[in-house]
């Protein structure tokens, strides 16, 4: 918990009761900077409502993957200084090699690779000494060198290149020393600054709560950033200097929402009938809901809060997760999305330039749509109207023969080319090349907010937004202009965030454009 969320948030602030009007996220960060001033003591505030460390879940969660980023690296340095060995020792070049020579080196390294990732080292966990950390690592590699070497004499005896192996071993020690302090800096750095540090908000305002906040004030490895409440007339406006913010209802639409890591409701389990409606409503969220049980005793009390703050980097070991599958997607993302913005870019310039040449007015079209966890991003676009009927909330959705068109952007829309510049969107990890397609912020189905429609909407939101989706390619594209509309499209996100893998986004960009240009008539 921090002072800067007590002071950016207090009761004072408006957002509090249903008929208070919620601070948005820049008022937050207005109060945010001239609470992150030192405090009278001269020690700096900490915590999430800090400038700098003002990061969303989506920004959040990246830091949290940084695990799988590291091993990669390492697997990649490994990899290196092996084949660089495995040349050296080979007098007819690597290609020609003998096999009993090269392969102890290519066995140890994978070994040592194994072993980083099954004893933990890329965990980094709290209060672990960076010392113990180069102490377990050269274990490691001990391990790995002695296998290295036992394995060339049992393949060639006499003749085993002991100098390789031991030159072999130095190397790659060395190699893994230099990233691992690197990557333990890297950590360092985000546990002090609270980038690691999970954001929660509880829901209901109860002698848990309460307990829970005094605890995490001791602890200060968990930021309490809100309290909702559906009783407010009998709730007080602050519990141990957290504010009350609102009612659950508040809180499906809060500014704060994608900040938030998870929800607790801190609700007495008994209370069966107003658990049961409280999780039936918040499910709609794409934040991660947990009970907190009334713990007896401080051993209980401070297990429950290490459950809320365990695992702020992703776990390596284990079978296949959901850190692992949003890693190998931004992978996928990255490399795809950059190979395709550099091979399209002369594409994209002489759309921009038919584009200035058509109408008057800025060649792209700009429009803040819900992302990740329902962040506000900046979506890119070709203009395909006229810049002066420019709908940046989508107030009127497009239909046939709609005349704000101008006549390129008739061409752009039918082949969805004024889609490209959101590779930009993906690159930097805004968006994803596969995904619920992000609808504009207040986009209306006749005259009612779409998300307001199906009870499920904000579950789009679990994952990244897409260029182009399971719900595009089964016809589910463009305007919305029915509630039976908004359920199927919404239908169609929702399985695809249960399903999404690595063979279903290849499979779903390779059938985009066929399923595009197969279907003309439809309005986009």
């Amino acid at each position: 918990m921090s002072e800067a969320v007590n002071l950016a948030l207090s009761p004072s602030s408006p957002g509090r009761g249903p008929s208070a009007e919620p601070l948005g996220v820049s008022g937050l960060q207005a109060l945010a900077a001239s609470a992150g001033e030192a405090s009278a003591d001269g020690v700096a505030r900490r915590g999430p409502f800090r400038p700098e460390v003002w990061l969303n879940a989506r920004q959040r969660h990246a830091s949290r993957l940084a695990p799988h980023y590291f091993r990669a690296i390492d697997v990649l340095a490994v990899t290196a200084v092996t084949l660089l060995c495995a040349w050296a020792i080979s007098p007819r070049g690597l290609p020609s090699a003998e096999l009993s020579l090269v392969l102890p080196l290519f066995a140890g390294a994978v070994l040592t690779l194994g072993l980083l990732r099954s004893l933990g080292l890329y965990r980094f966990a709290k209060g672990q000494g960076g010392v113990m950390h180069l102490i377990a690592v050269a274990g490691v590699m001990a391990v790995s060198g002695g296998a290295t070497a036992l394995l060339g004499w049992m393949l060639r005896g006499p003749q085993a290149t002991w100098s390789a192996y031991v030159i072999w071993t130095g190397l790659v020690l060395i190699t893994l020393y230099g990233l691992h302090i690197a990557w333990s800096d890297i950590v360092g750095r985000w546990r002090r600054s609270g980038a690691l540090t999970p954001n929660i908000v509880l829901v209901g305002a109860t002698r848990h709560a309460e307990a829970l906040i005094r605890e995490a004030l001791k602890r200060r490895d968990i930021n309490v950033l809100g309290i909702f409440d559906d009783r407010l007339a009998r709730s007080p406006t602050a519990i141990e200097g957290v504010p009350v913010l609102g009612t659950a209802e508040d809180l499906l639409t809060h500014p704060m929402t994608p900040f938030v890591d998870r929800v607790v409701l801190a609700i007495d389990p008994k209370a069966e009938a107003r658990l049961r409606d409280l999780s039936r409503r918040l499910t709609v969220l794409p934040n991660e809901v947990t009970l907190l049980v009334d713990p007896e005793g401080a051993e209980e009390q401070a297990s429950a809060l290490d459950r809320l703050a365990r695992a702020p980097l992703a776990a390596l070991e284990g079978p296949f997760d959901a850190d692992r599958r949003a890693f190998n997607k931004r992978i996928q993302d990255l490399i795809m999305g950059s190979v395709a913005l550099i091979a399209l870019s002369p594409v994209m310039a002489l759309i921009a330039l038919a584009v200035k040449l058509d109408s008057p007015g800025p060649i792209f079209f700009r429009q803040r749509r819900h992302g990740f966890n329902q962040e506000e991003i900046v979506v890119w676009k070709f203009r395909t109207m006229r810049h002066e009927t420019a709908d940046a909330t989508a107030s009127r959705q497009v239909t046939h023969d709609d005349d704000r068109i101008t006549r390129i952007g008739k061409v752009l829309r039918s082949t969805s080319l004024d889609e490209l510049p959101q590779l930009l969107n993906v690159v930097t990890g805004e968006m994803s090349l596969v995904g619920p397609r992000p609808h504009a912020i207040g986009m209306k189905t006749g005259q009612i907010e779409s998300s307001r429609l199906v009870a499920e909407y904000a579950q789009r939101h679990r994952i990244k937004p897409g260029m182009t989706g399971w719900a595009a390619v089964h016809g589910s594209r463009g305007p919305l202009h029915s509630a039976q509309d908004v359920r199927r499209r919404v239908r169609l996100d929702v399985e695809y965030v249960e399903r999404q893998s690595l063979w279903l986004d290849l499979w779903v960009m390779a059938v985009t454009v066929p399923v595009l240009l197969g279907d003309r008539a439809a309005v986009r």
